[in-house]
């Protein structure tokens, strides 16, 4: 493992607070000096220069949909690192939506062992919360966090069982484990298109109403609340959620929250020209619920940005609208979508960009990575700010080519991903 030194750039870890123009030494594949002296760099070290760039704690994800097993056309482990690596990425959780799921320590091996040899990002497992993702039971938790699941889901199905949510917060806190759940009512999402508002009735397309999810997440909280176990709800679209996570949060009570860069840009006006590139899940809401949004960001109250990346194969996107999955390829416009419609518009600052996107999911998920202090893993993202590109979703690294955001021009662009001293992807 050869060691690396970043010269020149202006170093962001929010964890440290420190943003400053910085050397950062890895050596052994952890940071083994910030502003090291000459007489500490070795002569064969490898050199990066960062002028006019960001370098930052390595991107983490809260939750992709890898596919693989089982919808390989959709994506595959392979595929889905190597579009991880080219968004800035370092980590990624995966859901547990496989075929089959991953509800055995089998099923977490398999996803472990094949992302070793993908040669990427630190790929860690969600395992499910119910045995085969169907709500009823609980899945062997106890074997899964053995078998190296970091937290536990049946995303990006909803747990619809008050009882099953409230028995798994309560054997989580023995587990030290956090639950993610999807906030949904099943019940009254059923068969919804798209945001239930001016457009859908203009559209005639069956709504997603903003209740399904501002219920869900009141039933959510209160059960975080009485059991004390470790929540976290997202992503989140409406401006019930969020009202109700800032209250809950005021008391103290241990629950994070999440959003999608998609749900943070665009609006629901997007569905007039039926392309179901927009048909995304949670879905594009109205402008008040994006400004809303925006502010929770900005504020803390919604911790995270998540990528949403829910590939999907171009023959299943090309169907009709209302046939069409949700989804889109995600990972590799997050970072920029950012910059464009966050930091460019005075909401966020670079800073803050970087805890949303890096140290705050690490610390949600309890893994490693996040932070650039002595001593943790030297995976990092290097970031040109100034530049300027038009997202080409033909050209994505991902299986999946359907993007919310093609054509659009954005601004920032990950020059270098490098994963324990190790640069994985360089542009």
């Amino acid at each position: 493992m050869s060691d690396l030194l970043i010269e020149n750039g202006r170093l962001i870890d929010p964890s440290q607070g420190v943003d400053r123009q910085a050397r950062l030494l890895i050596r052994g594949g952890l940071v083994a000096a910030v502003d090291p002296s000459d007489a500490e760099i070795p002569a064969d070290c490898q050199r990066v220069d960062a002028s006019g760039c960001i370098v930052a704690p390595g991107l983490v994800d809260l939750g992709v949909e890898l596919r693989e097993p089982g919808n390989e056309e959709d994506e595959t482990i392979q595929s889905g690192s190597d579009a991880a690596l080219a968004g800035g990425f370092t980590s990624i959780l995966c859901t547990a939506n496989t075929e089959p799921v991953i509800d055995s320590p089998g099923a977490v091996e398999f996803v472990r062992q094949k992302a070793s040899r993908a040669n990427g990002v630190r790929v860690h497992v969600i395992g499910c919360l119910s045995r085969q993702r169907e709500g009823e039971q609980m899945a062997e938790l106890g074997l899964l966090a053995e078998a190296g699941a970091v937290a536990f889901s049946d995303a990006p199905r909803p747990i619809a069982s008050d009882a099953l949510l409230k028995r798994s917060l309560d054997y989580c806190r023995m587990l030290n484990r956090v639950i993610f759940d999807i906030p949904e009512i099943p019940e009254l999402a059923e068969n919804g298109v798209m945001h239930e508002g001016q457009v859908s009735l203009t559209l005639g397309l069956k709504g997603l109403p903003t209740e399904a999810e501002d219920l869900a997440v009141a039933r959510d909280v209160r059960l975080a609340e009485a059991t004390s176990g470790r929540l976290h709800v997202g992503p989140v679209s409406t401006m019930g959620a969020v009202d109700m996570i800032r209250r809950v949060k005021s008391r103290k009570i241990a629950v994070t929250a999440s959003v999608c860069p998609h749900n943070l840009c665009l609006l629901d006006s997007e569905l007039r020209s039926f392309d179901s590139r927009f048909k995304v899940h949670p879905p594009l809401r109205s402008r008040r619920h994006v400004e809303m949004l925006r502010e929770a960001v900005a504020d803390g109250t919604i911790d995270a940005i998540q990528s949403g990346h829910r590939p999907r194969s171009r023959e299943k996107k090309m169907n009709d609208l209302d046939l069409a999955p949700f989804g889109a390829a995600t990972l590799e416009t997050t970072l920029s979508a950012v910059s464009k419609f966050m930091i460019e518009n005075g909401i966020l600052t670079w800073p803050q960009a970087i805890d949303r996107l890096s140290t705050a999911p690490a610390r949600i998920a309890s893994i490693a990575g996040g932070s650039l202090a002595v001593g943790s893993l030297g995976d990092v993202v290097i970031i040109d700010p100034n530049a300027t590109w038009q997202v080409d979703a033909s050209q994505f690294r991902s299986h999946c080519i359907s993007s919310p955001l093609d054509g659009q021009e954005l601004s920032a662009r990950v020059t270098h991903t490098i994963v324990g001293g190790v640069i994985r992807f360089q542009a």
